[in-house]
């Protein structure tokens, strides 16, 4: 009997430290939260039933503005609205520069066709890149003629907004693409890779390789760090596959996280990395995953938050979240 309530002791005191030293009320993050817009100001459109070649152009919501993602007016918008990082897509060109524009192809939102990255610059700027968006089955479409020589390059982005910080997508699996752009940027004088991170597949593994400094995400990454962080989390461990990482994670799932909220940021903080909110993940429907985009969104955020929270609008999260997080 005295030595079942030994072992008994002894759990109960492993538990009770465990609960401790994972406790979310005694970790401090520093910082204060930051909001990591999609694409800025942009047309957003509903995602169930969206597919991988869904073209979303043409099912966008009635536009309340005229703003055409990834240009330097909708990144501008989303800045103003209180922005602190703005995610862009690259791909490159045929003449040695990187287009920001989404699409794999050019046929859903412009007047071009075929692949993005097999024109030139000179191609590519010549076309209307709100050719495409419709919100009414393509009975009108509000933007067409709006977006005539539109679309920038990563240089001019950088170029136009200095001080500013940049999550770069890359849309491709082309490992050397990653050799591509660490070579675009180291010729640029200003490029200042602090407010640089990088996205993707095999070219931001490849960035990862190249420059274990520089701030990187993929999927396997993420799923990677995440299943590290449920093995050896409970007893304060940050992996490498954790550090000097965007991790995003869903908001219905933080509580998988040793720590979660503040002691798991904390731990993040201390390894170089950012921990950055996204909307809820809802199995069986779409599998892309959506910001935080209104404000029952954004109650799911936890109070006191100190990390990033992703949103594709950034236009109603922005004043939202500023005058949530000023009390």
């Amino acid at each position: 009997m005295r030595k079942r309530w030994v072992v008994l002791s002894a759990l109960a005191l492993a538990a009770g430290a465990l609960f401790v030293f994972n406790a979310s009320q005694f970790a401090h993050p520093t910082g204060s939260l930051t909001l990591l817009s999609h694409r800025g100001v942009h047309q957003d459109f509903p995602r169930h039933g969206l597919e991988r070649d869904t073209c979303t152009a043409t099912r966008i919501f009635t536009p309340t503005h005229a703003f055409i993602e990834n240009t330097i007016p909708s990144i501008r918008a989303a800045f103003a609205a209180g922005a602190d990082m703005v995610e862009i897509d690259v791909h490159p060109t045929t003449d040695g520069e990187f287009a920001i524009f989404h699409d794999w192809t050019l046929d859903c939102r412009t007047n071009g066709h075929g692949v993005t990255r097999e024109h030139s610059m000179a191609e590519l700027r010549a076309l209307d890149i709100g050719y495409g968006y419709t919100a009414d089955n393509g009975r009108t479409f509000p933007l067409r003629g709006r977006g005539r020589g539109m679309m920038p390059t990563l240089r001019e982005v950088l170029e136009a907004f200095p001080h500013k910080r940049f999550l770069i997508n890359f849309k491709s699996r082309e490992t050397d693409e990653g050799d591509r752009m660490l070579a675009y940027l180291d010729a640029m004088p200003n490029a200042d890779y602090a407010r640089l991170a990088f996205y993707g597949a095999e070219p931001a593994d490849r960035v990862r390789e190249l420059r274990p400094d520089l701030r990187t995400t993929s999927r396997h990454q993420l799923a990677d760090c995440a299943k590290n962080c449920m093995l050896t989390g409970w007893y304060g461990n940050v992996d490498d596959t954790c550090r000097n990482r965007i991790l995003f994670v869903p908001s219905n799932f933080g509580w998988v996280a040793w720590g979660w909220p503040n002691r798991f940021l904390e731990r993040m903080q201390n390894a170089g990395s950012e921990v950055v909110i996204v909307d809820a993940v809802r199995f069986g429907e779409t599998p892309d995953v959506g910001g935080i985009d209104n404000d029952a969104a954004l109650h799911g955020v936890p109070a006191g938050w100190r990390g990033g929270v992703a949103t594709d609008r950034i236009e109603v999260i922005g004043p939202l979240a500023h005058e949530r997080w000023a009390q």
